[in-house]
């Protein structure tokens, strides 16, 4: 059986320090096409990431939700059949790529969550608040929809038309959870895997500032229940 099609979608925004060594440490022997999407940087961003030889999308409405969107569409014109998610900030391991994608290869899973709590982070790689609104949310995950996950972090891998059946929407903070809630509702396949974490290079655009930590906070609530009916 033929290698399905794989694509790397990468969320930026003022990445340049960190989006080529993310680019150059995905293993291009399994992943075919890699994706950057410029979410309004003005810094070098674009430059870096084209010279380490990725696809660069523009996305000027500022939103991680709005950049995945603008990724996934693109994917779609390369016949992309699975789809892996990774953050800019080289706090992922891109080289576990592989693992992230050995149980949709191996047990035919719909999604697989890269699991930063069941991994080894560097000390001080999730802040307090990512830890307990982690906690928080994939608690209440459990309690209404009777799905077991440990973490919402953003390096996952899913099968193309199992994206396609969840209709994503969310624009912003969002994301990661609403993904998870809707392969829950759908009875999709899905599991976790361990994987590494390491401090980000430069600051969060969420966790960094307070403003980004309490509306990132608010909209995973907000969908815990919103998805709910």
């Amino acid at each position: 059986m033929s290698k399905p099609l794989i694509s790397v979608i990468i969320p930026a925004f003022n990445e340049e320090q960190s989006i080529g060594k993310v680019v150059n440490d995905i293993p291009r022997n399994i992943v075919d096409h890699v994706i950057v999407v410029n979410n309004n940087s003005n810094d070098n961003t674009v430059e870096v990431a084209k010279n380490a030889g990725a696809i660069v999308l523009d996305e000027s409405r500022k939103g991680y939700g709005w950049a995945c969107l603008k990724g996934i569409e693109h994917s779609k014109t390369l016949k992309t059949e699975i789809v892996v998610f990774l953050d800019g900030d080289y706090s992922d391991y891109p080289e576990e790529i592989p693992d992230v994608l050995a149980p949709i290869f191996e047990t035919d899973m719909d999604m697989v969550i890269g699991s930063r709590v069941l991994g080894k982070r560097e000390k001080g790689s999730l802040t307090p608040q990512q830890v307990f609104g982690n906690w928080l949310a994939t608690k209440l995950i459990r309690l209404f929809y009777r799905a077991k996950f440990t973490d919402l972090g953003p390096f996952r891998a899913i099968k193309s038309d199992a994206l396609e059946k969840l209709k994503m929407a969310d624009k912003t903070y969002g994301w990661t959870i609403e993904m998870q809630i809707k392969a829950a509702k759908h009875k999709m396949k899905f599991c976790e895997v361990p994987v590494n974490y390491k401090k980000r290079i430069g600051v969060s655009k969420v966790s960094g500032t307070v403003k980004g930590t309490v509306l990132a906070g608010i909209k995973i609530i907000f969908a815990v229940f919103k998805y709910r009916f």
